[in-house]
C-alpha cells in the first residue's frame, strides 16, 4: 500500500476519533449511533496508523506532500 495520507490528515482523524470515543464512553451518544461512532472511530485510528485511506485510492486522492 502506498501512503496517501499526510500528517495533517492523520492528526485530524486521530482527534475526531478521540472525540467519538469520549462521546460514546461518557454516554452522550448511545445505542445504534454510539456503535456507529465507535466503528468510525476505529476506522479513523486504523487509517491514521497505516497512513492509507482506502476511499482515497479509487479517486486518486492524496494528502501527502508532493515529492520532487
Amino acid at each position: 500500500m502506498k501512503k496517501n495520507m499526510g500528517s495533517t490528515d492523520r492528526v485530524i482523524r486521530f482527534i475526531v476519533a478521540a472525540i467519538f470515543f469520549v462521546l460514546y464512553f461518557t454516554g452522550t451518544v448511545t445505542g445504534t449511533w454510539g456503535i456507529v461512532l465507535l466503528v468510525v472511530a476505529g476506522v479513523f485510528i486504523l487509517t491514521s496508523l497505516v497512513s492509507f485511506c482506502p476511499l482515497y485510492a479509487p479517486f486518486g486522492l492524496s494528502t501527502c506532500p508532493k515529492k520532487d
